[in-house]
């Protein structure tokens, strides 16, 4: 049995237990609601049995997670199709395509990555976190491109200290809304939860280094002023570029959590793609450097701007 503790920030003011309880623990509302139901949850030491109880800023709510619910690792699943770019006995390469979700998290148990990984690389098993195996960085679902996966736990260790290190080459292509006043840049800003919104990610004060370089490739005047701009990730934080971009008023076009949706460009998605990553192979110490082309999907997007 895992326990979790958490006070009740005030963003969270108001809202149900059985939703609070899945956004803690990842698990599905219909699971938290069972868990409260069988007396898995208290607040401010307090036994809760219903679901629907309204919680208040700085209450302490503790919840036990039973082994199954916090520690369901994932399965192979040999239908999860992505296309590998390179593998050898250290490292893959694997060039995401959109909506594939990277590892297991809530609302996403099945038909991730990690799960397609491990059908063609079982051995991945033991490698990393068991909940991501094999996993040193991600992107987020509606992000394609290029991802490295350690497919050893020396390689593991060895690609986690170069991305600590910031030795890991990581360049993106966004479509953002509005024209940059400067060419190039470098957007240092931490990065937290948003207080406003606790699903989403913020600039904030309290949040952890967050540094994003980018530079303007092209501006576009119709049908809206847009820019296709060129970024580089000296930090992983979730949701980064989109994140910051949208933090200095140019919000990646088709982000609709971001604010980056507008009718008069429409997107899939939100228009980011991870074209480059390069990185020293684990035991050899070549540099090794892989490229995405553009997908089908943004390309489209971009016969729109001009």
């Amino acid at each position: 049995m895992n326990q979790i503790t958490e006070e009740v920030p005030a963003a969270l003011q108001g809202q149900r237990v059985d939703r609070v309880v899945a956004m803690l623990t990842g698990i599905s509302r219909t699971e938290a609601t069972a868990l409260v139901r069988n007396g898995g949850v208290t607040v401010d030491g307090a036994t809760v049995s219903r679901g629907a109880d309204r919680l208040r800023a700085g209450q302490m709510v503790v919840v036990d997670v039973p082994e199954l619910v916090s520690a369901a690792l994932p399965e192979a699943e040999p239908d999860v199709e992505f296309p590998v770019v390179f593998a050898d006995e250290q490292v893959i390469v694997v060039d995401k395509p959109a909506d594939l979700v990277v590892h297991p998290g809530a609302g996403h148990t099945t038909g991730t990555l990690v799960s397609g990984l491990l059908a063609r690389y079982p051995e991945l098993v033991g490698v990393g976190d068991p909940e991501r195996p094999g996993i040193v960085h991600r992107l987020d679902r509606g992000t394609s491109g290029v991802l490295m996966v350690a497919r050893t736990p020396l390689a593991y260790d060895a690609l986690v200290a170069q991305l600590s290190a910031r030795t890991v080459d990581r360049r993106y292509r966004a479509l953002v809304w509005g024209h940059p006043e400067s060419p190039r840049g470098l957007i240092d800003a931490a990065i937290g939860r948003s207080p406003k919104h606790p699903t989403r990610m913020a600039v904030t004060a309290n949040g952890k280094e967050a540094r994003t370089r980018y530079e303007v490739e092209t501006m576009f005047q119709e049908p809206s002023p847009t820019a296709l701009v060129t970024c580089r990730l000296e930090t992983g934080r979730t949701h980064q570029i989109r994140v910051h971009l949208s933090a200095i008023g140019h919000a990646v076009v088709g982000d609709d959590r971001y604010h980056g949706v507008r009718q008069s460009v429409p997107s899939p998605r939100p228009f980011l793609h991870a074209e480059h990553l390069a990185f020293d192979h684990p035991v050899s110490g070549e540099r090794l450097s892989f490229d995405s082309p553009m997908p089908a999907d943004l390309l489209a997007v971009l016969a729109l701007v001009s």
